[in-house]
């Protein structure tokens, strides 16, 4: 608040121009990466908003302002980018999360926000990997009686069903958090972790459950890339699901790149 002297003789109070906001789609590593370095890079003189889907009960701890819960679809989402008079939006959302930087897009586009998607360089094959590249769960599902019966699924709960089939297979699932209700398959056990992974703890994990081939979605990112390692060096198949595609419209790879572009559209 500043006061302004009139003509008048009288002082004017008036409020002091509020920060840009900056809206960061989040549930992600670089998500927390990008609000935390750009709170510390713009401090008061930018809001930092990250908006989480609220599937989590106890996301990690996230630098600056946190809302949970979706907006309702694409223009629900656009009244809320004028409403709030956000000034950028970064979709930095799982690679999978196809609905909703769909939604996001198409907000931006409605509410005439400056967007960027950060799309996080997809896995690289290496000499030694066993991949059979499945283009959705469905299909990733039908590959299993050929390649084995002891299964490290890291799908995520979405999708779970399509394995609900199978009597004769095993199932290990990592979530990061535990299920409130029974999964929809007929052997299987859970664990709760959070990433990073490092290759020793993946390799002893495979060992000790006696893992014969891993189901997992082509994320990307080196939050989870130890399995691929471990699988490489045990010489077990990797059935990889792929990604969906993304929106149109500008896209960055990276943490530092996603900066650039704020840097630029803000001055």
């Amino acid at each position: 608040m500043c006061w302004l002297w009139r003509a008048t003789g009288r002082f004017w109070r008036m409020s002091k121009p509020e920060p840009p906001k900056l809206l960061i789609l989040g549930g992600t590593r670089e998500a927390a990466d990008l609000a935390l370095q750009a709170d510390v890079r713009w401090g008061s003189s930018l809001t930092v908003i990250t908006s989480l889907a609220g599937r989590t009960a106890a996301p990690a701890e996230i630098a600056g302002q946190v809302r949970s819960g979706g907006f309702g679809g694409a223009d629900a989402m656009a009244a809320y980018l004028q409403t709030e008079n956000i000034a950028a939006v970064i979709d930095a959302t799982h690679p999978f999360a196809a609905q909703i930087s769909a939604n996001a897009a198409a907000a931006c586009l409605r509410a005439q926000t400056p967007r960027v998607l950060l799309d996080r360089p997809m896995w690289e094959r290496q000499d030694g990997d066993q991949w059979h590249m499945a283009a959705d769960v469905s299909q990733a599902a039908g590959m299993l009686p050929r390649l084995g019966r002891r299964v490290f699924l890291t799908t995520g709960h979405a999708g779970l069903e399509e394995f609900s089939g199978y009597r004769d297979i095993w199932f290990l699932v990592r979530l990061v958090e535990m299920p409130e209700n029974p999964l929809p398959l007929a052997e299987y056990q859970v664990i709760t972790a959070r990433g990073p992974f490092d290759v020793d703890g993946e390799t002893a994990l495979l060992l000790r459950h006696e893992i014969d081939v891993i189901v997992c979605k082509a994320s990307g990112g080196d939050m989870t890339r130890a399995k691929l390692d471990a699988a490489r060096m045990l010489g077990l198949p990797v059935v990889m699901i792929a990604r969906p595609p993304g929106p149109d419209g500008p896209r960055v790879v990276s943490v530092e790149a996603g900066l650039a572009w704020l840097t630029e559209l803000l001055g």
